[in-house]
């Protein structure tokens, strides 16, 4: 891998620090049209996107989370914070999991927390709570991708230079891709112990 390929890696990894995340503070404490849903999420996520025309979420999609219980229906046609709330979940989940599967996520969340009246957790609080377990993160993998990255470039550092710069892309991609197989192994079991709990009818022979 050329100095600067690698340096554009590096500069790529390290750019994970400022990653885009849609604090609970960001979040509107009103009701919302499809339309202001579409336009927040795409405005706080803009840095997500893999190309420029690329749409965080789209009308068909939440029309097509709404179908298949992922959220609950808006109230004439406006979506409250808790379904704000939820959409951001089901974005960072749909690029590894089957809509099944958050479907099973969401739901007893969806159950519990959604416009909750007693004296427990709401939802906004479940929500501030877990991004900043995930932001505690961010350093943590950070290290743990430049570590993949060394292992990779030192696998094939006395390959003939012709292949060396695909082989260790390539070395680099299989480690990225063990570690995100083995970790959607581990969360579709946990799904499936989810799905047990919440309703067990749904107990895998």
């Amino acid at each position: 891998m050329e100095t600067s390929e690698k340096k554009v890696l590096l500069d790529m990894i390290q750019g994970f620090n400022t990653i885009d995340f849609i604090t609970p503070e960001t979040v509107p404490d009103i009701d919302l049209y499809m339309d202001q849903i579409t336009t927040f999420m795409d405005t706080h996520l803009a840095s997500c996107k893999r190309y420029p025309d690329d749409k965080i979420l789209t009308k068909t999609m939440i029309n097509n989370y709404t179908k298949n219980g992922l959220i609950p229906p808006p109230v004439r046609k406006k979506y409250s914070k808790e379904h704000l709330l939820l959409l951001i979940f089901v974005y960072y989940m749909k690029d590894f999991l089957s809509i099944s599967d958050i479907k099973t996520l969401i739901e007893p969340m969806t159950d519990r927390f959604f416009k909750r009246t007693d004296e427990g957790i709401t939802l906004h609080e479940i929500y501030q709570k877990i991004c900043g377990l995930e932001k505690a993160q961010i350093d943590p993998i950070i290290e743990d991708l430049n570590s993949n990255l060394g292992t990779a470039l030192e696998a094939f550092a006395d390959v003939d230079e012709d292949d060396r710069d695909y082989l260790q892309t390539f070395a680099f991609i299989c480690l990225l891709s063990i570690d995100v197989y083995v970790k959607k192994q581990l969360i579709e079991h946990l799904a499936d112990e989810i799905a047990e709990k919440h309703d067990p009818k749904n107990k895998r022979k």
